[in-house]
């Protein structure tokens, strides 16, 4: 796949709306923790954290919709708990993109108020 993991973040992020329709229908939600090589990776919350046809929401509903929506060779994980299912060591997540602007940008304001004194 050709794409950065911060586009398909970004791409996921902009389509999870509308592929959380039916996820919400059943009083569940989608929570984007990351993407890496390819695979995003997820988190069925509400009543679909840990429903026996969570693999099924996963796979049929989820992975089924962001390939079409996105790219017919992208990979959706539901971190559940199991070792399978794990959250790898390193994986893109635009709260860490977050966070690093914020101390960038708290380290400039530092650095003007010291040119002050």
């Amino acid at each position: 796949m050709t794409f950065s993991d911060e586009d398909i973040y970004e791409a996921v992020k902009h389509h999870l709306p509308t592929v959380n329709e039916y996820v919400n229908s059943h009083g569940g939600d989608i929570k984007l923790l990351g993407t890496k090589d390819g695979t995003v990776y997820i988190e069925l919350t509400g009543t679909c954290h840990g429903c026996s046809m969570s693999l099924m929401t996963t796979k049929m509903v989820v992975q089924k919709k962001l390939r079409e929506l996105i790219h017919p060779e992208l990979v959706v994980v539901n971190v559940d708990g199991t070792p399978e299912n794990a959250l790898p060591d390193e994986f893109y997540t635009q709260e860490e993109a977050e966070e690093t602007q914020t101390i960038d940008k708290k380290e400039g304001l530092m650095d003007k108020v010291k040119k002050l004194f």
